[in-house]
């Protein structure tokens, strides 16, 4: 045996075969050589763990076998990951160990995690019909979980698992070592397995597990040098606890599978969170691991215990402390998860699908196990569970069955108080000695406080009475930095916030500076929090906001001496949390602590009132002041001390959360008892029966301790008049939904004078602007969706109640992530049928379990369901100042690429090209050196503009002039040129730098020298070209035209192609979703220097301009030395250089914006000459947008105008003051003048509530209204202001992650105004389908699927596979969130019959592969068929070659069907003069061919043969490979004698190299000279996928990103 090794052994099946210890390989070596003798042991790792561990292995098997000459040790190195894990994988470990000779004898030897252990493992069990082997493994998740028990499997395409066999190992030694070099990641997925192990058998480990995350991540973070740990002695504290934990987690799975080894029972136990994470993990595989699957699948199943009434809601929220404090996900909405595009396919029937697939399943029933409590499971084994109720529990929204609660008189107790909870935490925390809470509420907000808590090490939580009392070991006020700069994240947790802000400034520095950073999600970083933070900073402590002012994220420094106390004045008209916040604190203050509140009137003193009473409790007595008439003053006196924690404290129940059961009773005309709640309570919110109820109509009685509620009979509730609601805020949300249903007569004694007899008028309660959202708004917009009137007032709103019975059904209620919100509306549910609750899980906050206690105790069905989305659609516009067809102008110095640019200009206008020095030679037949030589410079100078003035006249429409160099050193001339310029058409300047100019001049030596040095040349003429000129193009592309490279050349056709079109007007380049209907988006570049980063704006290397429809160039920020310094005026050549830059990289809008200092930007305010100077060069640049500020001076605006060509003005106006109000005289003045002014209208203001955007809003539905109203940009500035962002529709500003900074506060992302929408209602989910067959490795799942991820839409594609058009599919293409479809084989012509509507592509196609339906102004839906197969072969042609192609081209297409006609289509598009069809069934070909109209001249060909005197350019493959083989259609190189080479378009893409691919790949090796592209088959999906994904979102696809997952995919195949 190795000497001094200590081991922790641990029995299985009879035999102690587990071994457990630390730098065990010398151990593993010789047990296994002693104990197993065999002629050959083999072990098999995968590449990962052999860097780590092989070589040490190999050293000691070596040393034992050394005299043993009978003996080997031999090792086999795999790939790592799930992929080897197959059929595949298995065969190639076998064939291995026949090759080597291995015998029966053989023992095999599995090192490595899981995936090794089961793979090797079923080798084992099969080889030679089983061979012994020994389980290594080296991840914590195969330590504890597939290592021991004798589980080996295989997985296969239907799912993980599926073929195995159980075969035991020999031993399985556990060495802890390994752990050392494991990611922190897997490590967490381990302790995924050590948690469940924990949650089902043993309660007082889980409890140690709760308390223990930190110093078990620090066991494997220690690293254990010279084998320390190996034995007893050298064995530390954090290796003992780290041995513990596993060695128990091992015992109770080895338990377990001694007494069930075959899984018939007791065993299907460690299967918790197995059955739906396994569900899970076959969607999110590989990016999301086992363990994180595990994790999330055991909090779903805890719930769906909990909804059968079997677990309590403090099992489910201790699980979720335990599992969030190992960095587990709890949930698919983790960022790690819902950031994947794969969690956009984690839809309910998915995953059940995927569940009926499970071992534990008896038939259909779905088997899953069920805690009972933390330790302890329902059954002993797996419970059957219908689907229903695993439906309810995925789903993300729910529908309350309206009707009568069955268990009425109800009688419950609600969950402890939000309110009371987090200040019993903050006060035990900081109290001396041990509180045990009782009733405390397991929510979000109170794992949020106590994880913080624990952070700061301020105290020590343990858990009795199974969870149902929290123990708190208080620190006494002792708090540090969490460790590793750690930021508190908080969620929504409004409370723990506020408190939390003040605890922090209690945590003391130790030398250096530090400090704690508390931040939180969207919606808290809106909330605000300036009062408490304007107090501390005034009091001493050091406080930063690290984004908007006035909300989190916030960072807090530490001091010496911690809070200093004293006088301290606080702003407490906002929220009754500031107060606490620092009553709480006091105590520990350096100095006694006055507290003054200023600003108004106190919002909700009761809970003021509630802190100070609990302080009490804990040992100090805070006193608030009187005047000499004995009238309570808003001073507050709290001295120095420590808290002292009572033995014991009772939580009561929440009093807001007590108002929803009680509103039931209300509402249903039944009866609801409260065991918890009475008039001794210390919340404000327990008057609300009394104060609400009581007036509406109900039977009410009270006792200090409980309350009793009798409704009315249904429909009987009366109007309330006046109600003041400011001691419970937080239940005016409930008194609404009854309100809206209560319009019988009111009580005299509260009638109102000035409102109608059905009016419920709230007040109080201005502070519940600022909660989880605006929850007035929220309640004013979310009951309009059930016809009911509200009036907004300043302090409140008016509800006018309405017989229920009109109430409008089937209403969806978003919850805006409110857990008030979506409690208050499931009460309206109970009366109004289909009501839907969109954001079910948002009552978590306050009271987990509502929906189950909806249905347990109160007696109201819950379902659970999915939402439905719906579709929508356009148009588009354009302008131009002269004909469209006029002739072009172009000069510029010589060499900077006229020539080559005019002649792609002229090919893709569709113009002639003509060159004016080649006409002049033609006439005078001479060369132009020539000309000059014998006749001179000013001869040449005059004849050159008498040729200028005749070709205007002869070329006046359709052509592209390229005029000599010198044609301005004329004075006519330039008259001329100006006087076009102004009057004709476009003249356009030619610019290249000059040093580029003068290394090609030095070479060329075709035409007259220059009389002096060419800088000095360009330096007399560039006033002139600037002056004469309309437009300015940028050559910096490849201007060589014998270059044989394609890519510059496309490139330059795609710049030159669009510029062109943009300025000439016959095509402008402007958004194309710049219209009414639709939403656009401009990209806001803060770059000083484009070119630094030139792969950033290329959308093959990244996803910047992703789904956006421009790109901001803001002028302002640019800078030559990289830093734009306000005031900053960047140099016109820089800016020229910058814009051409970024025309040459994207052919996206650009937007040119010279922004001011006043107006938020760098730009000086006093420079306006060079300002317009800087905005004229946008416009002969052919900016598409011009954003122009309106307070500059309007006489510059309107010159600009006047020659803007057809650049588009966008007439702005921005205040930072905040002063801005969207209602009111100013307003109407700005946005008069800037309709004035521009094209398209922008205005920019300043929120300073969430209210300034609705304001915003109603302005601009006002003004859109006007049936001339111009595109209107509206939007609110700062993070108060992102709402407005999120709902403006027109070319709202973006950022991007991969930016610098932000161009403005509050900016957002696309992706995030995406989400907002969605969570809005304003995007609905969509689903989206490919129909066909065969179609299950279809990449079009892969391509939809990740362009909906990456722009934050939340739609899905799945597929749908018939083998003929059946009703499933009529059905799908008409349900209301059907989004769009993919049409493929059988079924491209089929579907024809099945749409309202074909383009005209696919009419003449007469097939189609898109389904789109586009929403109609009467609310109707057609079903539009489309065919973007055409459009995938063109552009991927166009993207291969740079050939012009014409009349004089022709193309080959071989095969006759659908796709066929697809490419004839595309071919004829390119202006191809013949296109020539080949099919092994002639008379099929002969049919398309006469199905096309005459001009495109399909000829159908007998043979191949028939091509030698017409070579095709464009070869089209629509066949199986194999079909190309003989026959008619059998391929040879004659096909390809076309001397200038062309395109070869293979639509198949499986595989990848067909043999027309091979053909075309081996003629272009040979002949060097024949140059034939190569379109691969899923080069053609791609293209043609990412048209679909434009028509069906109107966004640009995602290319980048697509097609890196799309060709994995393929790859793959």
């Amino acid at each position: 045996m190795a000497n001094g090794t200590d081991i922790k052994k641990v029995s299985i099946l009879g035999k102690e075969a587990i071994h457990c210890g630390f730098h065990l390989i010398p151990y593993i070596a010789q047990t296994v050589f002693e104990s197993l003798p065999a002629s050959t042991y083999v072990l098999v790792t995968d590449s990962n763990v052999a860097k780590y561990h092989l070589d040490k292995f190999q050293a000691e098997f070596n040393k034992l076998i050394e005299s043993k000459t009978q003996k080997r040790f031999i090792t086999h190195v795999i790939s790592p990951g799930e992929t080897s894990k197959s059929r595949e994988g298995k065969a190639e470990i076998e064939d291995f160990m026949l090759a080597n000779a291995c015998t029966r004898d053989t023992v095999v030897i599995a090192v490595g995690g899981g995936v090794i252990g089961d793979l090797v493992g079923f080798v084992a069990a099969t080889f030679m019909r089983g061979v012994r082997f020994v389980q290594v493994p080296t991840t914590l998740l195969a330590m504890v979980d597939s290592s021991v028990g004798g589980k080996t499997a295989i997985d296969t395409p239907h799912g993980k698992n599926l073929i195995g066999a159980f075969w035991q190992p020999e031993y399985i030694f556990i060495d802890a070592a390994f752990l050392e070099t494991l990611p922190i990641r897997e490590f967490s997925n381990g302790m995924a397995e050590v948690v469940k192990t924990a949650a089902i058998w043993d309660e007082i480990e889980f409890a140690a597990l709760e308390s223990g995350s930190e110093d078990i991540f620090k066991a494997i973070q220690t690293t254990s040098k010279d084998n320390a740990g190996r034995d007893l002695a050298t064995r530390s504290a954090e290796q003992q606890l780290l041995l513990r934990v596993i060695v128990a987690s091992i015992s109770v799975k080895a338990h377990i599978v001694t007494i069930d080894e075959r899984e018939t029972g007791l065993r299907n136990l460690v299967n918790f969170g197995h059955t739906i994470g396994h569900a899970l993990e076959a969607v999110l595989t590989p990016q999301i691991l086992h363990g994180e699957c595990v994790s999330i699948g055991m909090i779903l199943e805890a719930e769906l215990a909990r909804q059968l009434g079997i677990l309590s809601q403090v099992g489910v929220g201790r699980l979720t402390r335990a599992l969030k404090s190992y960095n587990l996900p709890v949930s698919v909405h983790d960022s790690r998860i819902a950031s994947l595009p794969a969690s956009k396919l984690l839809t309910i029937d998915r995953l059940l699908d995927i569940m009926k697939v499970d071992k534990k399943n008896s038939g259909p029933a779905k088997k899953i196990v069920l805690l009972s409590r933390i330790g302890a499971t329902h059954e002993p084994k797996a419970t059957a569970v219908a689907d229903e109720k695993i439906r309810k529990t995925l789903a993300e929204s729910v529908i309350v069955i309206s009707g009568t609660p069955s268990r009425s008189p109800v009688s419950m107790a609600t969950p402890g108080s939000k309110s009371l909870s987090n200040r019993a935490l903050v006060l035990a925390a900081l109290g001396k000695g041990t509180c045990r809470l009782k009733n405390l509420l397991h929510s979000d907000d109170t794992q949020v406080m106590m994880s913080a808590l624990l952070d700061l090490q301020g105290a020590t939580f343990s858990w009795e009475d199974g969870g149902e009392t929290l123990v708190v070991q208080g620190g006494e006020g002792s708090l540090v930095p969490p460790a590793s700069n750690k930021e508190l994240y908080l969620g929504n947790a409004g409370t723990a916030a506020r408190f939390l802000t003040t605890v922090c400034a209690l945590v003391r520095s130790k030398g250096s500076a530090q400090h704690t950073v508390i931040t939180g999600n969207a919606r808290m970083k809106q909330r605000p929090v300036g009062p408490l933070v304007d107090a501390l900073r005034a009091n001493g402590t050091g406080v930063v906001y690290r984004e908007a002012e006035g909300s989190l994220p916030l960072a807090i420094t530490a001091h010496e001496t911690g809070f200093a106390g004293g006088h301290i004045k606080l702003a407490a008209s906002v929220s009754s949390q500031y107060v606490s916040s620092i009553l709480l604190c006091a105590p520990y203050a350096a100095k006694p602590v006055v507290l003054e509140l200023t600003g108004g009137q106190v919002i909700s003193q009761p809970y003021i009132d509630m802190t100070i009473a609990m302080m009490k409790s804990f040992g100090i007595e805070a006193t608030r002041r009187k005047d000499e008439n004995g009238t309570l003053l808003d001073v507050y006196d709290i001295p120095t001390g420590t808290y002292v924690n009572p033995e014991k404290y009772v939580i009561e129940s929440d009093a807001s959360s007590a108002t929803y059961p009680l509103a039931i009773a209300a509402i249903t005309g039944t009866t609801c008892t409260l065991t918890n709640i009475g008039s001794a309570s210390l919340q404000g919110d327990a008057g609300f029966a009394k104060a609400v109820l009581e007036p509406m109509g109900c039977t009410v009685v009270q006792t200090e301790s409980s309350t009793t509620v009798t409704g009315p009979p249904v429909g009987t509730l009366k109007a309330i008049g006046l109600v003041d609601m400011e001691p419970m805020t937080d239940a005016f949300l409930t008194a609404s939904v009854l309100a809206a249903v209560a319009c019988g007569e009111v009580d005299s004694a509260r009638k109102l004078e000035d409102a109608p007899a059905n009016t419920t008028r709230i007040l109080g309660i201005a502070n519940q602007r600022v909660k989880e959202c605006n929850r007035i708004r929220a309640m004013i917009d979310e009951l309009a969706k059930f016809g009911v009137q509200t009036k907004e007032l300043d302090d409140g709103l008016e509800i006018y109640g309405i017989p229920h019975d009109t109430l409008r059904r089937s209403a969806s209620v978003h919850c805006y992530d409110d857990h008030r919100v979506a409690m208050a509306f499931s009460v309206l549910g109970t009366l109004i049928p289909d009501t839907i609750i969109e954001e079910k899980r948002c009552v978590e906050k306050t009271w987990p379990n509502w929906w189950d206690d909806l249905e347990n105790k109160i007696g109201l069905e819950v379902e659970g369901i999915e939402l439905r989305p719906q579709p929508a659609a356009s148009t588009s516009a354009s302008a131009t100042s002269h004909d469209p067809e006029a002739s072009i102008l172009l000069f510029g110095m010589r060499g900077s690429g006229k020539t080559y640019l005019g002649k792609i200009a002229a090919a893709e206008l569709g113009w002639d090209y003509l060159d004016a020095d080649q006409y002049l030679e033609g006439i005078h037949k001479m060369t132009c050196k020539e000309f000059v030589h014998q006749r001179g410079w000013e001869e040449f100078r005059a004849t050159e503009t008498k040729i200028l003035s005749e070709l205007l006249e002869l070329k006046p429409k359709k052509t592209v002039i390229s005029l000599g160099g010198g044609i301005v050193e004329t004075e006519s001339a330039r008259d001329a040129i100006k006087a076009y310029a102004k009057q004709k058409g476009p003249v356009i300047h030619i610019s290249r730098d000059i040093g580029q100019i003068v290394q090609y001049l030095t070479h060329e030596t075709e035409r007259p020298a220059y009389p002096q040095e060419i800088e000095e040349v360009f330096k007399r003429r560039r006033p002139w070209f600037e002056e004469c000129c309309s437009h300015q193009f940028v050559s910096i592309v490849d201007t060589d035209s014998s270059s044989t490279s394609a890519d510059p050349q496309i490139r330059a056709r795609r710049e030159v192609g669009t510029y062109f079109r943009h300025i000439t007007g016959i095509q402008p380049n402007y958004a194309p979703n710049l219209i009414s209907g639709r939403r656009s988006y401009f990209l806001s570049l803060t770059i000083p220097d484009l070119t630094a980063q030139p792969e950033l704006l290329r959308e093959d290397q990244s996803d910047i301009l992703t789904g956006i429809d421009a790109v901001e160039l803001r002028v302002d920020l640019l800078s030559p030395t990289g830093v734009a310094t306000a005031p900053n005026v960047p140099p016109r050549d820089y800016v020229t250089q910058q814009l051409a830059f970024l025309k040459h990289t994207t052919s996206l809008p650009i937007v040119y914006t010279v922004r001011t200092v006043s107006q938020g930007g760098a730009f000086p305010d006093d420079a306006q000459d060079q300002l317009f100077e800087l905005l004229q060069l946008g416009v002969q640049l052919g900016a598409e947008y011009i954003d122009i500020e309106i307070t500059s001076p309007h006489k510059k605006i309107q010159s600009l105008a006047a020659i803007k060509g057809t650049s588009r003005i966008i007439a702005s106006h921005h205040d930072w003051s905040g002063n801005l109000k969207w209602s009111g005289p100013d307003i109407e003045k700005h946005y008069t003048t800037a309709a004035r002014l521009g094209d398209i209208i922008k205005i920019v203001g300043k929120a300073n509530s969430i209210e300034d955007n609705m304001l915003l809003q109603a302005f601009v539905k006002q003004k859109s209204l006007a049936p001339d109203a111009k595109p209107f940009i509206a939007i609110n500035l700062g993070t108060e202001g992102q709402l407005s962002r999120i709902l403006n529709p027109t070319f709202s500003p973006v950022t991007h992650s991969q930016l610098p900074v932000a161009a403005a506060p509050g900016q957002l992302t696309f992706a995030q105004i995406q989400t907002g929408l969605h969570l809005l209602g304003k995007v609905p989910r969509k689903k989206f389908f490919l129909f066909g067959t065969p179609i299950s490795k279809s990449p079009s799942p892969t391509l939809h699927n990740t362009g909906f991820s990456v722009l934050g839409l939340p739609h899905i594609y799945s597929l749908h596979e018939t083998s003929a058009v059946d009703d499933s599919i009529r059905r799908i293409i008409r349900m209301p969130d059907f989004g769009g479809a993919s049409v493929t084989i059988p079924h491209k012509l089929a579907m024809v019959e099945e749409v309202d509507e074909l383009t005209p592509a696919a009419r003449l196609i007469g097939a189609l592969n898109t389904i789109v339906p586009i929403g109609q102004v009467d609310g109707s839906v057609r079903i539009i068929g489309d065919n973007t197969d055409w459009i995938g072969i063109r552009n991927t042609i166009l993207s291969k070659s740079s050939d012009v192609w014409s009349r004089n081209d022709c193309g080959l297409i071989i095969g006759a069907g659908g796709t066929a006609r697809a490419a004839v289509y595309a071919l004829h598009s390119l202006g191809l003069g013949t296109i020539y069809l080949i099919n092994r069934t002639k008379s099929t070909a002969e049919r398309l061919a006469a199905s096309f109209p005459k001009e495109y001249n399909v000829v159908v060909l007998a043979s191949m043969a028939d091509l030698e005197k017409a070579p095709p350019g464009i070869i089209v493959g629509t066949v199986p490979s194999d079909a190309t083989t003989s026959g008619e259609l059998e391929l040879t190189d004659a096909l390809f004698s076309r001397v200038d080479g062309g395109v070869v378009v293979e639509m198949a893409y499986l595989p990848k190299t067909t043999s027309l691919v091979q053909l075309a790949l081996g003629v272009s090796t040979v002949d060097s000279q024949s140059r034939w592209s190569i379109v691969y088959g899923v080069d053609v999906l791609l293209e043609q996928g990412y048209e679909q994904f434009r028509l069906w979102t109107t966004h640009r696809a995602p290319q980048r990103a697509i097609k890196e997952k799309v060709v994995q995919v393929y790859e793959r195949s």
